[in-house]
């Protein structure tokens, strides 16, 4: 029997080095002596006795008594007859002679809920056509291509019309339809929602009860294993969000397994999220981690999915976390860091590396935790790429205000560049900033309903132009106008029947090519050389000039971002060089929704002095304007060595020969800016 525990797979389970466990864990199908079955092996190190049930032997705890596999804690038994398709569960009897139905922890397939059981599988059917893709994973992750990743929950991407099985589509069905769209709007990846099963739609999928079973909301697993295996066939990469910090209490899963905390760290001040009513796992002990570690080579290898954004890291990392004075104790040293968990991260990573280079490692970390993407080699914790959580904080609240006070705030717009090239990051807006009552991203912009969509759409281009990775939530490249609800289909129907929706919907696949095509937004993502000040203090009229930079210097980008409704004729902005000036986008077209105020000739530069450059361009400027010159780059020969690109140029300077001011300005729509030009 292949699949029976050895004392050589329980050593290494002990020591929370079996990566394969979920091999021999779990059911499996398999024959012996010549006759079909199911073998199941199951961890319960404090049960009194283990026996299986299900409809194959009338859920009787008396009929499948299973035994103590060779020098181990794990329960194992061979069920003859049983197979695809069949319910079972775990009757675990505790030292106090309870008796805990409990659902597969290594199972792959449970029961649509609210049922619970676990379903015997058959995890080797699948016939994989992404060879291709599979091989050139095998090398290390590059950080340095373009990456603009669509956040989706699937079961309110889009729902059927018949309303069965609440609405839900299959993987399959799923597959072609996002990968259409995806492809449509220009995305490079899709990060999926909940996909580990978990028994409450509500949750989203972050209080999890299968973690080795993709949910039955939309399918079996082989279903799950043709999504991925057609994304990739059309080019596009799949993240999963997953969840070790953290477990659910119901009955069925993995709290109290046994009878006594198993998975969860028996301290309650250590164990248990008062704050979010959940279970932590115990990082302290072995074969926990090895269940965590496992799960992610699982996820990674078993469903050749790209990457893993890792939820809650920061909740992992501090032991007063949601915590007051009194509910939780320091380390060994007097400190709030979490050792245990820190030691797992660097651990899960570096093994994550080691057994798929190309793979990513995301963690959704709010935190100024330093060295969360430096490998753990050099102090870090190994992760790819973070979250920037503190861009999307600043910049939203800097959205918000009305256009006349953001002047006030400018400091929230580019306090983020000092700190650009501290990680890896990946921007986010993602659905944590949808929900509860915080509306959609339309719906925080301030103004008319003109000026919400021009606000929108410089939004988005200054989070296209800032350094990092991209994501945004579903529905919000179309300006989704009601808040996120994981019971309804994102508003689709805006987008024939609003046409400012669909000029929006435009505009961000517009904006999502034309990052995918100039390197300057991606080549030098990790590095303080592909990004250069000329004005960041323009707090008066809310705007920010800046450029990215290649590696050759060749197709260089300038950007002018216009957070006001006042519109400039002739303005003049400094330069880096001097040369050819080529405007190759403007968020004004009309197609968007903008009064096409375009820039359609080349703009030589001028040796005039301005934003403390020797050199500078005339253009015009829209309103809520975003505009992008490419030009090459030439060092200026007089310095022998260029300015730092991290210090910010915090006043406009006017020409020392002509005195004449920074531009001139025309009010637009009902904009509360008077000009002085």
């Amino acid at each position: 029997m292949e699949h029976k525990i050895t004392g050589f797979d329980n050593y290494l389970f002990k020591l929370g080095r079996h990566y394969e466990i979920y091999e021999k864990l779990g059911a499996h199908l398999v024959s012996e002596a010549g006759e079909n079955g199911t073998y199941f092996a199951v961890w319960a190190p404090n049960a009194a006795s283990v026996s299986v049930v299900g409809d194959f032997n009338g859920w009787n705890v008396e009929k499948h008594p299973m035994k103590l596999a060779e020098a181990s804690d794990i329960y194992e038994l061979f069920v003859p007859g049983v197979g695809k398709g069949e319910l079972y569960k775990y009757a675990i009897k505790t030292e106090t002679g309870e008796i805990l139905y409990k659902a597969d922890p290594y199972g792959n397939l449970c029961q649509v809920r609210p049922e619970n059981a676990s379903v015997v599988a058959d995890m080797d059917g699948y016939s994989w056509s992404d060879r291709q893709w599979e091989e050139k994973k095998k090398k290390p992750h590059e950080t340095n291509q373009p990456m603009a990743v669509y956040e989706v929950h699937l079961g309110s991407w889009k729902k059927s019309f018949d309303g069965a099985n609440n609405g839900f589509l299959g993987y399959r069905q799923l597959a072609h339809e996002l990968a259409e769209y995806v492809n449509y709007m220009g995305y490079t990846h899709v990060e999926l929602m909940g996909i580990a099963e978990h028994p409450l739609d509500a949750s989203w999928g972050y209080q999890v009860t299968g973690y080795y079973a993709p949910t039955s909301r939309y399918g079996l697993p082989e279903d799950f294993k043709y999504f991925v295996d057609y994304m990739h066939s059309q080019g596009i990469g799949v993240i999963l969000d997953w969840v070790p910090a953290h477990f659910p209490k119901d009955a069925h899963g993995l709290a109290r397994f046994d009878g006594q905390p198993l998975y969860e760290h028996p301290d309650p001040k250590k164990g248990e999220h008062p704050d979010w009513g959940t279970y932590i796992f115990n990082y302290s002990r072995p074969e926990v981690k090895n269940f965590l570690v496992a799960n992610a080579l699982f996820w990674l290898k078993e469903f050749h999915v790209d990457g893993l954004r890792v939820d809650a890291v920061a909740s992992m990392l501090y032991l007063d976390y949601g915590r007051k004075d009194g509910e939780w104790e320091p380390n060994d040293e007097g400190g709030r860091e979490n050792k245990e968990a820190v030691e797992f991260l660097k651990h899960l990573n570096s093994i994550i590396y080691r057994q798929c280079p190309g793979a990513m490692m995301i963690a959704e970390e709010s935190t100024a935790w330093p060295m969360v993407t430096e490998s753990p080699e050099k102090g870090g914790l190994g992760f790819t790429y973070k979250w920037n959580m503190g861009w999307m904080n600043d910049f939203l609240e800097y959205m918000k205000v009305d256009p006349y006070f953001r002047k006030y705030d400018h400091h929230k717009l580019t306090f983020s560049f000092e700190y650009a090239y501290s990680e890896k990051y990946i921007l986010v807006l993602s659905h944590d900033e949808v929900v509860h009552m915080k509306g959609s991203m339309i719906g925080k912009m301030p103004g008319e309903k003109a000026d919400k969509f021009g606000n929108l759409r410089a939004a988005y281009g200054f989070m296209t132009a800032h350094p990092g990775k991209k994501l945004l939530f579903m529905g919000q490249e179309f300006a989704q106008i009601r808040e996120w609800s994981e019971e309804r289909s994102i508003d689709w129907f805006l987008l024939d029947n609003e046409p400012e929706h669909r000029q929006l919907n435009n505009y961000y696949r517009d904006l999502l090519k034309f990052y995918r095509n100039q390197p300057a937004l991606y080549e030098l993502d990790d590095s303080k050389k592909g990004f250069m000040w000329i004005n960041g203090g323009d707090t008066e009229r809310n705007m920010v000039t800046f450029c990215r930079m290649t590696k050759s210097g060749k197709n260089c980008l300038l950007f002018h971002f216009n957070f006001s409704p006042v519109v400039y004729k002739d303005f003049r902005s400094g330069v880096p060089c001097p040369g050819v000036y080529t405007e190759v986008f403007n968020n004004s077209r009309s197609e968007y929704g903008g009064e096409n105020m375009l820039n359609d000739q080349p703009v030589t530069s001028e040796p005039v002095a301005w934003d403390y450059q020797k050199n500078s361009i005339q253009y015009d400027l829209p309103g809520f304007g975003m505009v992008a010159f490419r030009f090459d780059y030439v060092a200026p020969k007089t310095r022998t060595k260029a300015r730092t690109n991290t210090k910010r140029n915090y006043g406009r300077k006017t020409s020392s020969k002509t005195g004449k001011p920074h531009g001139k300005g025309m009010l637009s729509r009902k904009s509360p800016v008077k000009n002085k030009g």
